[in-house]
């Protein structure tokens, strides 16, 4: 999603992509200088690409390196840029505020939909509150669907979310604005990042085919999240605590290292070269790691609190890498390191819990969410990107 001096922009909805030029623009609906007025009728675009089934004013080619255009139906002046394939608004100021599309992939069972639930209510709230930050929807649709569907349900019904459709079934992704303030030599200014979070069904992951059709949005992605549930691995199934609700996946498909791969192959196809380290930096999640913390010893940087300071904790970080690292191998999954060690030029392990506990067999979550470092791999992120600081340990 970069937008500086004529590179390409990718639609945070769609993930197309195209020149700043090619915004196009969608009339008001309210009557022009001589009063003329345009009907609305059904976008067929959006509906195609997103779902949705809106009446609304049309669309029309103008210039869009400039904020407003003139509708040469009603000649009433608009500023509602959209996106010239999918139709959907942007955000404002898109093209000038440096976006980062956050590819979310896992396969089923990882629990996908409620770590991106969890995060996005901790960026929110508390870490919001660490960086200083302000974090919201970039659009309506987006603030509704995310209050509505994700939000109420896990954390005012205290209910599981339901399982993610396959992409066959067109769904919008969650654009949000995380908003921090930069010291520069004209004084503070705000620094305004987009961030779009599209959750993948983990039927999208189970064959090679699957991850051509459907996501195709992986090559545009700045960064991937990569959610691996170490309950599929035998080694650490044998040690979870009682009462630890298994995953349901079974087969070679559902293998956290073959599901790994598929991705690294749509990957290698982007970069076009095999003999270079993919360059997309890469968080591989252990989720559910509330399960399997018994299994390490106390001193273990899985036991520590999330740091607290308004910076990333690169040595913090680097000795969960470490702990996780070695866990992969204890739990029968050194394939993975092996395969991300060998394909990946920027890649860090994580251990994080996204319910803090198992749910009930009416998939209800007793006691509350109480997460567990469900921020850190975002935040090495953005950290990665410039967005905010990165400080070692004195």
């Amino acid at each position: 999603m970069i937008s500086f001096e004529g590179r390409r922009l990718v639609c945070p909805y769609c993930y197309s992509g195209f020149g700043e030029r090619e915004i196009r623009f969608r009339c008001t609906g309210r009557p022009g200088p001589g009063g003329t007025r345009c009907e609305e009728a059904e976008d067929a675009a959006i509906r195609t690409h997103l779902g949705r089934r809106e009446r609304l004013p049309p669309v029309f080619e103008s210039d869009g390196r400039r904020a407003r255009a003139v509708c040469p139906t009603c000649s009433a002046a608009t500023g509602k840029q959209v996106c010239p394939t999918c139709h959907t608004q942007l955000p404002v100021n898109f093209g000038r505020i440096r976006g980062r599309l956050i590819a979310l992939v896992g396969a089923r069972d990882t629990g996908k939909t409620v770590f991106m639930t969890v995060l996005i209510h901790e960026l929110m709230n508390r870490v919001g509150a660490r960086f200083d930050a302000a974090v919201g929807g970039s659009d309506d649709h987006t603030r509704h669907r995310f209050r509505s569907d994700y939000e109420t349900p896990l954390y005012d019904d205290a209910r599981l979310l339901g399982a993610t459709r396959r992409t066959g079934v067109t769904r919008e992704p969650l654009v949000f604005r995380f908003t921090t303030r930069r010291r520069g030599l004209a004084g503070t200014r705000p620094q305004h990042t987009h961030l779009s979070f599209f959750d993948t069904a983990g039927e999208d992951l189970n064959t090679e085919e699957s991850v051509e059709t459907n996501l195709r949005y992986l090559n545009s992605a700045d960064g991937i999240i990569l959610l691996l549930d170490p309950l599929q691995m035998e080694g650490a199934r044998r040690l979870a605590a009682s009462g630890t609700r298994m995953p349901t996946g079974s087969g070679t498909e559902h293998r956290p290292v073959h599901m790994l791969e598929r991705v690294t192959d749509l990957l290698l196809r982007r970069q076009g070269s095999p003999n270079r380290l993919i360059r997309v930096p890469i968080a591989v999640c252990l989720t559910k790691i509330d399960a399997l913390r018994d299994q390490v010893d106390d001193g273990s940087p899985l036991h520590r609190p999330e740091p607290a300071g308004p910076f990333f904790d690169e040595s913090d970080s680097q000795d969960v890498h470490a702990q996780i690292q070695q866990l992969l191998h204890l739990w029968d999954g050194g394939g993975v390191d092996g395969h991300v060690r060998n394909h990946y030029r920027n890649a860090r392990y994580f251990g994080i819990s996204a319910l803090g506990g198992s749910p009930d067999g009416e998939n209800r979550v007793r006691g509350g969410v109480r997460p567990y470092r469900v921020a850190d791999p975002f935040l090495w992120m953005l950290s990665e990107f410039g967005v905010i600081p990165s400080r070692d340990r004195a």
